[in-house]
């Protein structure tokens, strides 16, 4: 299986499967030196972990990682930093009832077909559960990137119909984490929980928009033509399970804009190049241009409910089933610190190509 590594310079390759032993990574290209905040990682990984509120998969897992080669001393060493986060929770009796039948808006139809075989135990590699060790890398990555001073911030913007309509700008960031929802708006934060609860009622599941904000970013950074930085950006989070669209900057929103109403006028003061507005969110040309990079990532809705369904078994027979095991009804809130960490991988990347650039 190809396609399980990221970035060029700065470069993650994960493994695993959701109900093996193990899931981990190998991060290369990590600078040398790098001091390592273990309780920081372990923060980062308790914000993505299942089992935090009523409004997200009851599945317990620690999380706890474990790092096996690279650091000497709470110091990189410039080698590949090997980690692993043992599985402890899993209960692959609730998939067995699944291992002839294919799930509807899964991955077992695609992978079958494909490989000639799957893991049908909670949806094997295809599982959300590999995205822990994209958190880990994220949070290495975020540690070089604060020595930068450059910050990445996502919050829950919209569950189903309930959307936070307020500019980023208009926000206290630092509210994110104050509730379970994630949403920095406490009073759209408890309309959102309030629906999570009637839906997890109904056994049905919904989906919604993490919105992420980046500050600090030098001008430069990103690589045409095929590696521009909102390229990589949107890769990067159209990776992450039931991620289903996004844009940058206004994005959609442009399309209602005439040229002369959404150019980014540039002006200089004091020796520095700003521009006034910021519809480009960012990137112009595929490089950043020192203002806030601003993005939104699409989630649709999980897609195990516990209803009956009709189906397709391995025999090509018409079937209805009817979904068990512990699941998430919204992606949302855990998806948050995954938003983050794509994030950071990706600018983490780019900011070590571009030192190797010019003399």
């Amino acid at each position: 299986m190809s396609g399980n590594t990221i970035g060029k310079i700065f470069c993650l390759t994960t493994f695993g499967e959701s109900h093996g032993e193990a899931t981990g990574g190998v991060i290369d290209g990590c600078p040398a030196g790098l001091d390592i905040d273990y309780s920081f990682i372990q923060k980062e990984l308790d914000r993505r972990k299942p089992g935090q509120s009523d409004i997200v998969t009851v599945r317990k897992e620690p999380d706890k990682v474990e790092f096996i080669s690279g650091i000497f001393k709470g110091k990189t060493l410039g080698t590949p930093i090997g980690f692993i986060i043992k599985n402890t929770n899993q209960h692959t009796e609730d998939y067995e009832y699944l291992k002839n039948v294919f799930r509807p808006s899964h991955a077992d139809y695609t992978y079958q077909k494909k490989y000639g075989i799957r893991d049908y135990r909670g949806g094997g590699r295809a599982s959300a559960r590999e995205t822990v060790a994209r958190v880990v890398a994220g949070a290495v990555a975020k540690l070089v990137l604060n020595k930068y001073k450059i910050s990445i911030n996502g919050y829950v913007s919209q569950i189903g119909d309930i959307k936070l309509n307020k500019n980023y700008k208009e926000l206290d960031l630092s509210d994110i984490e104050n509730n379970i929802v994630r949403c920095p708006d406490q009073s759209v934060a408890n309309k959102m929980i309030d629906m999570l609860r009637k839906v997890k009622s109904e056994n049905d599941s919904i989906g919604g928009i993490v919105s992420c904000v980046v500050k600090g970013v030098a001008p430069g950074l990103g690589e045409p033509v095929f590696d521009k930085l909102n390229a990589d950006l949107a890769k990067a989070m159209l990776s992450i399970n039931t991620a289903k669209g996004f844009d940058y900057g206004s994005g959609f929103e442009n399309i209602k804009l005439k040229g002369s109403e959404q150019n980014d006028i540039f002006m200089a003061k004091n020796g520095k190049v700003s521009t006034i507005t910021n519809y480009s969110g960012g990137i112009q040309g595929g490089i950043s241009n020192g203002e806030d990079i601003y993005f939104r990532v699409a989630f649709k809705p999980v897609a195990t409910i516990l209803k009956k369904q009709k189906t397709v078994d391995i025999h090509g027979d018409n079937v209805e089933f009817e979904p068990k095991g512990r699941h998430d009804i919204c992606v949302l809130p855990r998806a948050v610190p995954v938003v983050e960490a794509m994030a950071a991988i990706v600018l983490l990347d780019h900011l070590l190509r571009n030192k190797t650039c010019r003399l």
